[in-house]
């Protein structure tokens, strides 16, 4: 189930929210600290989190799936955002380097169609970054929280998923000890509390943040055979259309 997309633009608007996207940002920078020349997509609701690449990345793009709704991003400049269904996206193989997914696997109903994609569209050697809502973490359980809505995973789960769709997880990392709460004193001392809990709780985090690279060898003879994804797309380019590859 798909949060609303108005329902996410004012979590984000609010002061919970903003701590939210602060310590969000935060750990998406420790695990991505320079993507200069690279070609960035973000998949879900990654608008309060893509900014800080603009100014280096060679492209950044926010793909905001049909289910959830799309807003204008960045507001007052060039639009950079696409209205797409999450499985089937409409860009050419290869075309991207790095992948964001927030907001986006708890609401899915086409996990492998939409992992897969993500791979077709990925470079050789290209990333993919998930943050997702950590089941044994507090913001599963509450409702002032867009994470709650949707599906919650565990940190074996989320890598399982990845391997399952052709990526090989490189670090799991737990953080949002400190609630997304309004109240100054959280505000005050969340960088501290975030400290403190990734190291007396690490397995309680908020929110998960799984890095996984694309496999890009065939899997041995007789293994598991994947469905075969939908076919078409929300929106093709001029000139032609999309050609989908998997292994």
């Amino acid at each position: 189930m798909w949060n609303d997309v108005f329902d996410l633009r004012d979590f984000y608007a609010g002061a919970k929210g903003r701590l939210a996207a602060r310590l969000i940002s935060n750990r998406i920078r420790d695990m991505w600290p320079d993507l200069t020349g690279r070609r960035l997509l973000g998949i879900g609701f990654p608008a309060p989190f893509l900014g800080n690449y603009r100014s280096e990345a060679e492209r950044v793009i926010a793909v905001m799936p049909a289910g959830q709704g799309a807003l204008r991003w960045p507001e007052g400049q060039k639009n950079l955002t696409v209205l797409s269904d999450e499985h089937m996206l409409p860009f050419e193989d290869r075309s991207m380097d790095r992948l964001l997914l927030v907001h986006c696997l708890e609401g899915s109903s086409h996990l492998q169609p939409l992992l897969r994609e993500c791979w077709r569209v990925l470079s050789d050697g290209g990333r993919l970054l998930v943050i997702v809502a950590n089941r044994r973490g507090l913001l599963a359980q509450s409702e002032s929280s867009p994470f709650a809505l949707g599906r919650p995973y565990s940190a074996g789960q989320i890598t399982r998923l990845l391997k399952d769709n052709l990526f090989v997880p490189v670090q799991t990392k737990g953080f949002l000890y400190a609630l997304p709460v309004g109240w100054r004193l959280f505000r005050t001392w969340s960088v501290i509390l975030e400290r403190l809990g990734g190291r007396i709780f690490p397995a309680f985090g908020g929110l998960l943040a799984v890095e996984a690279e694309k496999q890009i060898y065939a899997l041995p003879f007789g293994g598991a055979k994947e469905k075969t994804p939908p076919r078409g797309v929300i929106a093709r380019p001029v000139g032609g259309g999309i050609r989908r590859n998997y292994l």
